[in-house]
C-alpha cells in the first residue's frame, strides 16, 4: 500500500522527488544545499508549479515556505539513501528500468496521428452499426501463399453472396468464427473502439444493406454485411439495487438471492422509497450509500444483459424487473438520458482507448517512419541479403545458430545517425527471439519476419536511449521515480515496518498519547428491524432464548453399519467437514442425536444409539472442540431399518444473525438484526430515543423496531487493540519526525534567503 501511494503520487513528498538531471552551472541560482549538494531555483519551481493546484495562490509566502520545508525534508532522505548506496543495487536498477519503460510509452507515439484517430473515433461514435461477418482464418504472420489462399477464399464467398446465396447460411457453413453457427455471423450493434480497427473502418465505410470488400485483421480475412446503421443511443445514467449471486455458488444461496431480489422488486411496485431500499438491501458497496447510482455509460460499455435492460427503460424513474448478470441480480432505475458528450469531455477517455486499440498500429508505423527520417536511417542491401540468405530449417525448430568470419559478421545492416547495427547484432537477436513453429512456413519467411522485428526494436530502443536528452518532462519523471524507489526501502526500514514491528515502542507511544484516543458516550445495544409486529414478536422471543437453530446447510446424518459404533474412513471425512465449520465459527454449538433401529434395542446392541453419539462427540473433542459446545441425546429405537442407524446433527448459533436466518425463510427482508456498541450519529434510529438502559419499541419507515440498550458506556480511554491502525499510523508520523531531526543534524542544510524572498514576491 505504501509503495503504491509513494509511486503513484498520493504522498506529497513523492511528488517533490524530481530533480533536474542537468548539472547546474555557475550562473543558475541555488535555492538551498543539502550536505553541500545544490538544489536550484529552477528545480524547485518545477516541482512547486507541478504540485500547486491553485495558481492564484502560487506566490503566497506561506505556501512557498511550506513547500520548501517539505522538499528539504525530501532531499535529506534522498541524500541518506544515496550515502547508503541504495542507488547502486541490482534490484534498484531493475525496478527503475521497469518504470522507465512505462514512463517512456507516451513519448514513443506520433501525437498528430493520435489526435486524428481520436477525432475520427468521436465522429464514428455518433452512429451505431449492426453487422454480420464471415471469417476466413489466416495467421497474422502467414506466408504470402497462405495469405493469398485465404484472400481468394473470401473473394469467392463474396461472389457467392452477390450471386444470390443467403449470407446467414453461408456464415453458418463457411465462417471460421465458432459463434457463427449460433448467430449466423451477426455481431449485434457496436460503435467505434469496440472492434478491431480495420474491421471498424470497413464497417463504417460500407452502406447499410451492402457487402464490404475483404478486410484483413490479425484473425484473418472478413467479409462484412451491414444490416443496419442507426444514430447513437447516447448515454444513460442509471441506479441499481444488486443482490450478489456469482456463478458456482451453492444452489441454496442462489435461491435465497433470487427470493431477495424478487421481494425488493415487489416492494418497489408498491411505491416504497428507492433510496431507502437501496441503502438497506443493495450489496453493491460502492453505490448503495448514494442511491445505487452508476456512472454514465453507452453502447458496449456494460454487461450485455444489464445494458439491454437499461436502454429499454423509456421514462425517467422507470424501474426494470430483476436482471441477472454474472455478478448477481439487479433492479435498474433510469435516472437520465443524454446524447453523445462533447468532444472535449470525451477526449481523455478516447485518448486512453486509442492508445490500447488496434488502430495504434497506424500510430506506430508513423512513429517509426519519423524516427527513421530524424536519424537518417540507411539500410545496406548487400548485408541484408547476406543475413536473410542464412535462414535454415533450424529456424522452424527454434535452434538456429550461425558463426561466420568477422568480416561478414561485422557488415553494417543499417545506420541510425552514425551508429552501425551489424549482421552480428541481428544474428544475436535471432538466436534470442526465435520461437520455432509447427506451421508449414519457409525459413526465409521466418527470417524476414525476425528482421522486420529487429529493425522495429532497434528504432524503439534507440529513441528510448535519447528520451532524457530530448524531453525535459520525461527526464524529470524518471528522476521522480528514481527517488521514489530509493526512498521506499528507507521509509519502510525507518518508519512503516518499524512502527508495526516495534511493539514496545508502539505501546510506549500509545501510553504517552492516550488523550488522543478516547471514546465518546456509546450504547451497547441490539436493534431488530422487522417487516411487521408479529415477526418482531417472534424475533424478541428468540432473543430471549439466546440460542438459534441453523437449518441452512445442516450437516447430513452420519450413517453407521448395522450393530456397529465404529467410525469408518468415509464417516471421518464427513466429520472433518463438521469440525471445520465448528472450528471456524466459535458461535456454533452442536446437538448430536444418536438413533438405532428396533433390532438394536436388546442384548449387546442395547444403548447403541447413545454410544454412537458419544463416539462422534469423542472424535470432535479429540480434534479440539470443547465439550461444552456439544450436547448428546439419544432416541428410542424405531421399527425402521437403515435410515435410523445414524447420528443426526442440529446446529445452533449464539450470533444474533441466526435470528435473521430463522425468520427470513419466506422473505429475506423480514428481519434485520444489529448488535454492537454504537456511537452518537452512527445509527439514526438509535439517535431518536433517549440513551438509557432498557427496551424500546417504535415504528419507523413502515417497519417495527425493537431496541434493547444493555449498557451506556461513558466516555473513556480506548485500548490499543481498539485503535491499533490509527495509533500505528500516528506512531509512523512520530518516527518520521524524529528521523528527520537526526538527518538535519547529520547533513547540514543551507538556505539562500534572498532567492526564497524572490519566490515569495513573484
Amino acid at each position: 500500500m505504501h509503495r503504491n501511494l509513494f509511486l503513484i503520487g498520493g504522498t506529497l513528498l513523492f511528488l517533490f522527488g524530481c530533480n533536474a538531471s542537468k548539472t547546474p552551472d555557475n550562473q543558475e541560482p541555488v535555492l538551498f544545499t543539502v550536505a553541500g549538494k545544490p538544489v536550484t531555483t529552477t528545480e524547485f519551481n518545477y516541482v512547486y508549479n507541478k504540485n500547486n493546484s491553485q495558481p492564484d495562490n502560487g506566490a503566497a509566502k506561506g505556501s512557498v515556505q511550506e513547500y520548501l520545508e517539505l522538499y528539504t525534508n525530501f532531499k535529506l532522505k534522498v541524500t541518506e539513501a544515496e550515502k547508503r548506496g541504495l542507488d547502486t543495487t541490482a534490484a534498484f536498477r531493475k525496478e527503475l528500468e521497469g518504470y522507465k519503460e512505462q514512463l517512456a510509452q507516451p513519448y514513443l507515439t506520433e501525437k498528430n496521428v493520435t489526435d486524428q484517430l481520436i477525432k475520427e473515433a468521436y465522429e464514428r461514435m455518433k452512429k451505431e452499426v449492426n453487422a454480420s461477418h464471415i471469417l476466413v482464418n489466416v495467421a497474422a504472420d502467414a506466408e504470402p501463399k497462405d495469405t493469398l489462399a485465404a484472400y481468394n477464399k473470401v473473394v469467392a464467398l463474396r461472389r457467392r453472396v452477390e450471386a444470390g446465396e443467403n449470407f446467414n447460411e453461408l456464415a453458418r457453413a463457411e465462417s471460421d468464427d465458432p459463434s457463427a453457427k449460433e448467430n449466423s455471423g451477426n455481431l449485434g450493434f457496436f460503435t467505434a473502439l469496440q472492434m478491431l480497427y480495420p474491421f471498424e473502418k470497413a464497417a463504417y465505410n460500407t452502406e447499410a444493406g451492402q457487402l464490404s470488400n475483404p478486410v484483413r485483421t490479425r484473425f484473418g480475412y472478413h467479409l462484412i454485411k451491414i444490416n443496419e446503421v442507426r444514430p447513437a443511443q447516447g448515454e444513460i445514467k442509471v441506479a441499481h439495487i444488486m443482490v450478489r449471486a456469482t456463478p458456482g455458488i451453492p444452489k441454496a444461496d442462489s435461491v435465497v438471492a433470487k427470493k431477495k431480489i424478487d421481494a425488493i422488486y415487489n416492494r418497489l411496485t408498491r411505491k416504497e422509497n428507492w433510496d431507502k431500499l437501496t441503502a438497506q438491501f443493495s450489496e453493491d458497496a460502492s453505490s448503495s450509500t448514494k442511491g445505487g447510482e452508476l456512472p454514465w455509460f453507452g453502447t458496449g460499455r456494460m454487461l450485455p444483459s444489464f445494458e439491454e435492460a437499461a436502454f429499454k427503460l423509456t421514462n425517467v424513474g422507470d424501474v426494470s424487473k430483476p436482471v441477472q448478470t454474472p455478478y448477481g441480480w439487479h433492479i435498474i432505475k433510469l435516472i437520465e438520458r443524454r446524447g453523445l458528450p462533447a468532444y472535449e469531455e470525451m477526449e481523455p477517455y478516447l485518448r486512453s482507448k486509442v492508445a490500447k486499440d488496434s488502430r495504434s498500429e497506424l500510430n506506430k508505423s508513423a512513429f517509426l517512419k519519423r524516427i527513421k527520417q530524424e536519424n537518417n536511417f540507411q539500410e545496406t542491401k548487400a548485408a541484408k541479403d547476406f543475413a536473410l540468405s542464412k535462414a535454415t530449417d533450424a529456424l522452424k525448430e527454434g535452434s538456429w545458430q550461425y558463426t561466420g568470419a568477422d568480416k561478414e559478421m561485422n557488415q553494417t545492416l543499417f545506420l541510425l545517425q552514425d551508429r552501425p547495427f551489424t549482421v552480428k547484432d541481428f544474428f544475436a537477436y535471432v538466436q534470442q527471439n526465435q520461437k520455432g513453429t509447427t506451421n508449414p512456413t519457409s525459413p526465409t519467411h521466418l527470417m524476414n519476419v525476425l528482421y522486420d522485428n529487429y529493425v522495429t526494436a532497434s528504432l524503439l530502443n534507440y529513441e528510448r536511449e535519447h528520451l532524457e536528452a530530448k524531453y525535459v518532462d520525461y527526464r524529470m519523471l524518471v528522476n521522480e521515480y528514481r527517488d521514489g524507489i530509493l526512498l521506499f526501502q528507507l521509509m519502510d526500514e525507518k518508519v512503516w515496518s518499524k512502527a508495526i514491528q516495534d511493539t514496545v515502542g508502539l505501546q510506549t507511544f500509545f501510553k504517552n498519547n492516550k488523550e488522543n484516543y478516547k471514546w465518546d458516550t456509546r450504547a451497547d445495544a441490539i436493534i431488530i428491524s422487522a417487516a411487521n409486529k408479529d415477526i418482531l414478536t417472534q424475533a424478541q422471543q428468540m432473543l430471549t432464548a439466546g440460542k438459534y437453530e441453523l437449518s441452512k446447510l445442516r450437516p447430513e446424518p452420519l450413517l453407521f453399519p448395522a450393530g456397529k459404533e465404529v467410525i469408518t474412513p468415509t464417516m471421518t471425512n464427513q466429520l472433518n467437514e463438521v469440525y471445520d465449520r465448528l472450528s471456524s465459527d466459535p458461535s456454533l454449538t452442536l446437538q448430536l442425536t444418536g438413533n438405532a433401529d428396533s433390532k438394536e434395542s436388546t442384548g449387546k446392541n442395547a444403548g447403541l444409539a447413545n454410544k454412537r453419539a458419544q463416539q462422534v462427540a469423542a472424535f470432535l473433542t479429540g480434534k479440539g472442540i470443547t465439550a461444552n459446545r456439544l450436547t448428546i441425546t439419544a432416541n428410542k429405537p424405531k421399527a425402521v431399518a437403515t435410515a435410523n442407524r445414524n447420528v443426526t446433527f442440529t446446529l445452533f448459533t449464539s450470533d444474533l444473525k441466526g435470528i435473521e436466518e430463522a425468520l427470513n425463510t419466506s422473505n429475506p427482508l423480514d428481519v434485520q438484526v444489529q448488535n454492537k456498541r454504537f456511537q452518537k450519529g452512527e445509527n439514526k434510529i438509535l439517535d431518536e430515543i433517549t440513551w438509557q438502559e432498557g427496551t424500546y419499541n417504535l415504528d419507523k419507515d413502515g417497519r417495527a423496531i425493537y431496541i434493547k440498550i444493555n449498557k451506556i458506556l461513558p466516555p473513556g480511554y480506548k485500548t490499543l487493540n481498539e485503535v491499533r491502525g490509527l495509533a500505528t499510523s500516528d506512531y509512523q508520523s512520530y518516527l518520521e519526525k524524529e528521523w528527520l531531526k537526526e538527518l538535519r543534524q547529520k547533513y547540514p542544510v543551507e538556505v539562500n534567503a534572498a532567492e526564497v524572498q524572490k519566490l515569495t514576491q513573484k
